[in-house]
């Protein structure tokens, strides 16, 4: 019964969000253009982006990744998505307030917080398999 509810609330909020971005692009000013950066997005990701990212799985599934590392290459490709508008962007803005951080740097900087999560997850994961592994000590009675 609870999973119906969420799954209609869930869906009630993503029709309520698609009207507020309907709503948002008819304001939009040169609508033609948009509609043209939003198909070449589209084929951006299917020709170029879910081609690489299945085949990086392929190659990492078949060379036995597991589970923390494939998923730190998925946050990191989301990073990389989200940040390469700006790491694409050549030289300084004229206006300084327009990109105010270090973007590249923080980039860095996060997806070495990722690198460093999951090795700290595999760490982990070893401790609790030696622990597993070795019997346990019973004092004599």
């Amino acid at each position: 019964m609870r999973v119906g509810v969420m799954r209609v609330l869930t869906g009630a909020a993503g029709v309520t969000l698609m009207g507020v971005g309907v709503s948002l692009l008819l304001e939009v000013r040169d609508l033609p253009g948009v509609l043209v950066w939003l198909g070449g997005a589209v084929v951006l990701h299917d020709v170029v982006v879910a081609p690489l990212v299945l085949l990086v799985g392929l190659v990492a599934v078949r060379g036995g990744v597991r589970g923390p590392v494939r998923g730190a290459l998925l946050v990191a490709g989301a990073l990389t998505a989200v940040a390469l508008p700006v790491l694409l962007r050549p030289g300084k803005s004229a206006n300084s307030s327009v990109l105010p951080l270090d973007y590249p740097r923080n980039w860095l900087l996060a997806l070495v917080a990722v690198a460093t999560v999951t090795v700290l997850l595999f760490a982990v994961r070893e401790t609790r398999r030696t622990r597993r592994r070795s019997p346990a000590q019973v004092p004599p009675c």
